[in-house]
């Protein structure tokens, strides 16, 4: 579950709003055990996501670096050759 999770820091454009909520989903689902609530824990479950979003907007927008902003394009292609290098057949 937490391949799922990218780093979100540092990118031009900046993380969207999607991006922040789709990180913090794969981390309570990592810490909860569970990728979809019972019913008795879905208010709880929909109050931490809400809360990990929150706190990682903060943490995003409080973060600094004298680094120049990384290209989305340019590390997803990266992330692929690693891919495609780690499961190669042969």
């Amino acid at each position: 579950m937490c391949r799922n999770i990218r780093t979100l820091h540092n990118f031009e454009p900046p993380a969207t709003r999607d991006e922040v909520h789709g990180a913090a989903l794969q981390y309570v689902r990592k810490i909860s055990g569970s990728a979809t609530p019972s019913q008795a824990n879905a208010e709880a479950f929909a109050r931490a996501v809400e809360a990990v979003t929150a706190a990682t907007h903060r943490l995003l927008d409080e973060l600094v670096t004298a680094a120049p902003p990384k290209n989305r394009e340019v590390e997803a292609a990266k992330a692929r050759e690693r891919a495609a290098a780690r499961y190669a057949t042969g």
